[in-house]
This record gives C-alpha cells, structure tokens and sequence, in this order.
C-alpha cells in the first residue's frame, strides 16, 4: 500500500528547510546504505549542524501528522537523512535492508517515506519507481508532500536528467508488523473520519471505535 501525505511541510517551512540545507556539508550518500543497494546508489546526504537541526525539524512534522501516524502506527522511526541527486545522479532498483541501526538497538524496516523538499517543475526524471504487483507506480510530488510505502518492494530513483531533487527520507517500525493488518486499521481509521465528517454522533461511531481497538489488542507488538 502507498499512501500520499499532504502537506508535511507548508510552503513557508520548505523554503526554509532549503534555506538551511544551503549551509549543510554534502557527502557521497553510499556511507548509509547497505552493502548492495550501495552498488546502485548516486546521490548526496547532508551533514552537519544545519543537517542535524532539519532532522529533528522534520521527525516533529512527521509525529504531528495524522495520516502518517494512522497508516505507519510507528513504534520507531530512524533518523531522518537528507539527501541531493544533481544531473546525472540516480539510485538504482534496490530493497532496503530488514534491519537498521537504531542507537544502540535495531530497527525493522516495515515502512519507508520519502519526503519531497523540491519543486518537481525545478527537475527533470527524478520519480521514485515503486514496483507492485498491480504495476509499477511513479510517484513524483510537490514540495512538502511525502509517501509512506513498504520498505521490502523493490524501487529506485530514476535518473535526474536536468535540476536538482531535494528529498528527506527515512525509515518505520509499525507497533503492527503484518502488512494486512495494518491496512485493515488504517481503513478503519478512514472510515471513522469520513463519518465524522459527515456529522456521526459519538455514540455512533464508538461502536467503530471499539472494533478498531480490540483488533490493536490482537495485533499490536509494542
């Protein structure tokens, strides 16, 4: 399942990420990634202090948007990296590894997010190429929208051929591991907002929510 977030980020907050970014130290993004997914892999990461501050300016944007948390049911997030790809650059088609560092314990890769900090009329090619079984989706947002999708499907940056992309991304544990499971809530939770939003009493929907709860007893591993 892929799901779109709108609005991360506003306009005002992109543009002062990429204000920020200007001061960031740039360096060969094959550091962070696994030992082949970094055979495929042709882009930059930001470091440094201005880096360090948009990570954690990003993790909150993320903790506060309602969608995100209803679709991942994060239990871990990693940390946030920031990455360029110029001319020329792209990231191969990879899966992402199992497990990651996550201080001194790991973290399982049950979800990814890419969170686009550029413009796409500002760069050409640069889509992010999701492979499913229903057929390969590109996804290719504006500035301060993100999607969240499985970080065990195969996917790649295709080549930027013209501008520069500018993306933040990063990695999920859900507290609900099974892929089912997890969309079954999450449609739940849609369902309860478009009654709410039609006008649904409290005690209407609390039938929904007693549904929703009890499969969280079932499921969840926190």
């Amino acid at each position: 399942m892929l799901v779109v977030l709108d609005a991360v980020l506003s306009p005002q907050d992109v543009a002062l990420v990429i204000e920020r970014l200007a001061q960031a130290t740039w360096s060969d993004g094959r550091a962070t990634a696994g030992a082949s997914a970094r055979l495929v892999k042709a882009n930059e990461q930001a470091g440094g202090d201005a880096a360090e501050g948009l990570q954690s300016f990003l993790r909150r944007a993320l903790d506060a948007h309602a969608v995100f948390q209803a679709a991942a049911r994060p239990r871990k997030v990693s940390r946030v990296l920031l990455s360029r790809y110029r001319t020329g650059m792209a990231y191969g088609r990879h899966t992402d590894d199992a497990l990651m560092r996550y201080g001194e314990e790991r973290l399982r890769t049950d979800l990814a997010f890419t969170l686009f900090l550029s413009d796409p009329d500002t760069y050409e090619g640069g889509a992010l190429r999701i492979e499913q079984p229903a057929g390969d989706q590109q996804v290719k947002l504006s500035a301060g929208q993100a999607v969240l999708y499985p970080a065990g499907s195969i996917h790649e940056v295709i080549p930027v051929t013209a501008g520069e992309r500018l993306a933040a991304v990063g990695w999920v544990e859900s507290v609900i591991p099974g892929v089912q499971e997890r969309e079954i809530l999450f449609q739940l939770d849609q369902a309860r907002a478009g009654l709410a939003a039609a006008g649904a009493s409290r005690d209407a929907l609390l039938p929904l929510d007693q549904v929703q709860s009890n499969l969280m007893r079932m499921w969840a591993r926190p």
